[in-house]
């Protein structure tokens, strides 16, 4: 099943609600990626800790980093993911597993430089026990844009 919305996520506004065109299950986890960069540009740590799985994975243009490594990098300002804007969205399941594809831009401040990079970001979560966890966050940077 493959569902596909767009949005644009900011630490000043509310992320958008997903078109009606999509089911519970679909609606439920692109809320819950618009939320991630929300979380992530307002540094909600702990909220961001609660949705990480311990074993999560993140890959960046410079190298992969563990859970704590992104949390650490997060809270500390080491990257500040300033703004997410969200082109397009897409979800498909496969048993308990959602692999989400956003396209966007992302505006961020990384070692105190301040970036705009155009990426598909892919984001695996697991349903563990009623909830979804994040298990990877990858990025991938789109050339030409």
């Amino acid at each position: 099943m493959i569902a596909t919305a767009g949005s644009s996520c900011a630490a000043q506004q509310p992320a958008a609600a997903p078109t009606a065109t999509h089911s519970k299950e679909e609606q439920e986890i692109l809320t819950l990626s618009r939320d991630k960069w929300r979380w992530m540009s307002e540094r909600k740590v702990d909220t961001l800790a609660a949705l990480f799985d311990d074993q999560a994975v993140f890959v960046h243009m410079g190298g992969n980093m563990s859970r704590n490594q992104e949390l650490e990098v997060i809270k500390s300002g080491g990257i500040h993911y300033k703004h997410a804007e969200i082109f397009e969205s897409s979800v498909r399941f496969i048993g308990n597993t959602a692999i989400v594809l956003n396209r966007i831009r992302l505006d961020a401040v990384v070692g105190g430089n301040e970036v705009s990079n155009p990426f598909v970001v892919t984001e695996v979560y697991v349903k563990q026990n009623g909830k979804w966890k994040l298990g990877s966050l990858s990025f991938t940077r789109l050339l030409g844009q």
